[in-house]
């Protein structure tokens, strides 16, 4: 099994700890910041998720500080701030998976298939009406959005030569009511 299956095996038992209640082994002691203060970061995956209060990368996987390398902008939208993010997680830290993260009840999906937004709110509607094109349906615009995103990740460079040597892009949906993160 290569680096990034290990780290899509971490990631899904860590949300299974989550799902059902259980006492998490996250790590966010004053033992690890010291640690990754002096050692520096190794995170295991990058997550892009939305900025949605209510979806918290770190406590859905049960990780703890240096764990994930994450990225959060309304509607899990990509621009070149965050392919730049990405790029150097990938490269710097040798991070072998990205994981693009959609949720249900997503509120920019909801605006970008039932308001016209003012102001930059714009942008992240119009990013997103491009990726879900005419669907209507509330999940499946979530998840063509996240499909877009990772999409949008493969077409970088830097990442396409990364993939050659074993990193990997997913994307996945969160159900904010149970829980469940579930591989696309």
């Amino acid at each position: 099994m290569g680096e990034a299956e290990k780290a899509i095996e971490k990631l899904l038992e860590g949300n299974k700890l989550y799902v059902n209640d259980t006492v998490s082994t996250l790590d966010i002691s004053s033992a690890i910041r010291v640690k990754s203060a002096k050692e520096g970061q190794k995170p295991f995956a990058i997550v892009i998720a939305c900025s949605d209060s209510r979806v918290i990368p770190e406590a859905i996987f049960s990780c703890g500080i240096g764990d994930l390398f994450v990225i959060r902008v309304a509607g899990n939208v990509l621009d070149r701030h965050q392919l730049g993010s990405i790029e150097y997680a990938a490269e710097h830290l040798g991070v072998k998976l990205i994981m693009v993260l959609g949720h249900t009840h997503c509120g920019a999906v909801d605006a970008a298939l039932n308001h016209q937004p003012d102001g930059f709110i714009g942008y992240i509607v119009t990013d997103i009406r491009r990726a879900i094109r005419k669907e209507k349906d509330p999940y499946r615009a979530s998840c063509l959005n996240v499909k877009h995103c990772v999409s949008v990740i493969e077409g970088s460079l830097e990442i396409q030569e990364k993939e050659k040597t074993g990193l990997r892009v997913v994307g996945a949906m969160y159900d904010i009511e149970t829980g469940q993160v579930i591989l696309l």
